[in-house]
């Protein structure tokens, strides 16, 4: 295996155009170009035609993240706007529990205007069908790039979860330059969008629809979902020339049994794994790299957590097969429906792929992870199929087309 930490990460860059990036949706989700890249040749087609490119029997595998009113604006007597920008709760730490509170907890902001934020606690009054509540906002702590913040508000009728929804904001991407809108709330989301907790939709499930999905079914493809809360570090560049000295950003994540059992199935069948979207292939990967830790010998002493650098420090040979029996068994003798932790791994060329046989995909930023997890999936055609979408109007980032790229 190449170690990835040697990489050059101007070796991953290509010019993308301002007016090649999407900065609205499609009317339609489903009518997205889709570039089919398979066995090296390039072909182009449409998503709702995405049923003719999978094989019959195989498995694809959702991120089902609902992007939460992460952004919430607050304002001083000064009148000076300060933005807390919701990452991860900390107290609670579970996500679930975290939106069912009432009266007060704990995240982790990154917050706008910082330097106007004093040692005052920071209030706005949120207009509910419960009523009008008072919602106060406490700095507590400061870390290198992120700030402890504690939320408390006056009614206990009121679930946290509730009040971000009527408090905050719908974060779409940065690069889009642009204020959300009615239509982002609907649209910058995946229609199985299930369980709260990211900053930023995993957007290869954006172009689903229920037509896509009566398609699949009639190909006898199934069905499979993870969770993966996509933080503000996707968007993250890798500022450093060489990737070693690049920090990953850490994700939560959490897999049910059912969907183990999935897994283990088409293993066992030897059914072609598809995923939706980079944060799929990353959690399915790291469900493989917490096999590997058990079959070592390591226990989880609460939740899991797969380093940035483990698959590449690792020698030892273990079956894909072999690891997710491994996870399953763990959950049966710890009676657990899901299993939970946190990934910071990154996918690399030189990374070598142990769950996922394709991937559905948008067209990524240059010089990011989610580039280099293309580039390592695909090899030197990352290029080929890059320069390839620029020459044929396909549309980048998070409103744009569509891709799907098998491996080799």
């Amino acid at each position: 295996m190449t170690d990835p930490r040697l990489i050059n990460i101007k070796d991953y860059s290509y010019e993308l155009p301002e007016d090649r990036i999407a900065k609205f949706p499609l009317e339609k989700r489903d009518e997205s170009k889709l570039l089919v890249y398979k066995n090296g040749s390039i072909t182009d087609s449409v998503f709702t035609q995405l049923y003719k490119h999978l094989p019959s029997n195989s498995l694809i595998v959702f991120n089902n993240t609902k992007v939460i009113h992460a952004r919430i604006l607050f304002e001083r007597i000064t009148g000076a706007l300060i933005e807390v920008f919701c990452l991860e709760p900390l107290h609670p730490h579970d996500y679930a529990v975290a939106f069912t509170t009432t009266h007060s907890c704990i995240w982790k902001c990154m917050v706008g205007n910082a330097k106007r934020w004093k040692d005052d606690v920071l209030t706005k009054t949120v207009t509910t069908p419960a009523g009008q509540i008072a919602l106060s906002a406490k700095l507590i702590d400061k870390t290198d790039d992120a700030f402890t913040v504690e939320f408390s508000w006056n009614t206990n009728e009121v679930t946290f979860g509730e009040l971000l929804f009527y408090a905050g904001i719908l974060p779409i991407p940065p690069y889009l330059n642009r204020e959300t809108t009615d239509e982002d709330e609907q649209r910058y989301q995946t229609i199985y969008a299930s369980c709260s907790g990211s900053v930023a939709a995993p957007t290869a499930g954006l172009h689903f629809t229920e037509y896509v999905f009566e398609t699949l079914k009639q190909q006898h493809i199934k069905t499979s979902e993870v969770t993966l809360h996509v933080g503000a570090g996707t968007f993250k560049p890798v500022k450093s020339d060489s990737l070693k000295d690049h920090t990953m950003h850490e994700e939560l994540m959490n897999v049910s049994k059912e969907s183990i059992q999935d897994i283990i199935s088409s293993l066992h069948t030897q059914s072609p794994i598809t995923a939706v979207g980079t944060t799929s292939v990353r959690t399915l990967e790291s469900i493989y790299w917490l096999g590997v830790q058990l079959l070592n010998g390591k226990k989880p002493v609460a939740d899991f957590f797969i380093t940035q650098w483990e698959p590449y420090d690792n020698s030892k040979s273990i079956s894909a097969l072999q690891s997710l029996e491994a996870v399953y068994q763990y959950m049966l003798s710890h009676h657990m429906d899901q299993i939970t932790g946190s990934t910071q791994l990154i996918i690399a060329p030189g990374y070598a792929f142990k769950l996922v046989d394709a991937i559905i995909t948008n067209f990524h930023q240059p010089e990011n992870t989610l580039m280099l997890l293309v580039a390592a999936f695909t090899g030197s055609d990352w290029r080929k199929i890059y320069d390839y979408a620029l020459s044929h109007d396909y549309r980048f980032l998070s409103y744009g087309d569509s891709s799907l790229l098998f491996r080799s």
